[in-house]
């Protein structure tokens, strides 16, 4: 017998939960369980079968996001001719993660603004995946170089300019200024690390 009740498959209900409270962030609401079983046409409980709580389910959303950014990092790269220079790998990173951002400023806030839980490797994973990626850049391209200060300046140096852009700090507009500033800011580090170890 037919019925109009969704019917989710395993893990479905979960995806639809992950993208409702997605979709309530980047609206600027606050994603509470309820709001977001609404969101996504389920009953108040549905979300309590996935998520124990609303910290939880903000915890899944931060894994969501590493791992949206990490995909866009990924596809920067990718982008990038075999001949790229180290300024324009690592610019292009830079530029991808101010970006996403500036894209998603709701979400990269959730992912940024609360202290990682080390008993949560889930989040644990994801974040260690961006330095992970980071840090393979970086050996790659300077070998002889301290690759985990050097990895950590750089994602300092992104990290601020995302925030700063966020802020109102630097003028968030438009793209392709905010591209040049994030590209002159990389140049001009790695210029001093060169003028080091040299």
């Amino acid at each position: 017998m037919p019925t109009t009740e969704k019917a989710y498959h395993h893990g479905d209900l979960r995806a639809a939960l992950l993208a409702a409270a997605i979709e309530s962030l980047e609206a600027g609401e606050t994603p509470s369980m309820r709001a977001v079983a609404r969101r996504a046409g389920v009953s108040p409980a549905a979300p309590y079968r996935h998520f124990a709580d609303r910290d939880a389910l903000d915890s899944a959303l931060a894994v969501r996001g590493f791992d949206d950014l990490h995909a866009d990092l990924a596809a920067a790269l990718e982008q990038l001719p075999a001949s790229a220079s180290p300024q324009e790998t690592l610019g292009a990173l830079a530029v991808a993660y101010v970006d996403f951002a500036l894209r998603r400023p709701a979400l990269f806030h959730l992912m940024f603004g609360n202290e990682c839980d080390d008993a949560d490797s889930e989040r644990v994973r994801a974040s260690g995946q961006l330095h992970a990626l980071l840090g393979d850049v970086v050996a790659h391209l300077f070998p002889t170089a301290d690759g985990r200060a050097l990895s950590l300046a750089l994602w300092s140096l992104a990290h601020g300019l995302a925030f700063l852009h966020l802020d109102g700090k630097l003028r968030p507009e438009p793209t392709d200024e905010v591209e040049m500033r994030v590209r002159a800011a990389i140049i001009t580090i790695l210029a001093l690390n060169q003028g080091e170890s040299t």
